[in-house]
């Protein structure tokens, strides 16, 4: 199978909400104390986790969305499907205090 992103390919990635992430997305996501990118191949919204696979599509296992930071969206500069809605955007709002 051929590798959805090769080496050396240069990604951008963007901060995601987890709930929203959806199959066939590419995660951001620690595994065993190691951040890589991995392939949503299924989703378990009752226990709050996902299914992740490698780049080829071999599954690894589970994750839970504490463990998910961002979503790839680009890969050497051609947008990802499925992205519009899962990035997390900053919390503009500011307070002047008391």
């Amino acid at each position: 199978m051929v590798p959805l992103i090769r080496s050396r390919q240069l990604v951008r990635v963007a901060p995601v909400d987890p709930a929203r992430v959806e199959v066939g997305v590419i995660v951001l996501a620690r595994v065993a104390g190691v951040v890589y990118l991995h392939l949503v191949s299924a989703i378990d919204a009752g226990a709050g986790r996902v299914q992740i696979s490698n780049n080829r599509g071999r599954v690894n296992g589970w994750t839970n969305h504490a463990k998910i930071y961002g979503i790839c969206v680009a890969v050497e500069g051609v947008g990802r499907p499925r992205v519009d809605g899962k990035v997390r955007r900053p919390n503009t709002s500011t307070s002047s205090g008391p």
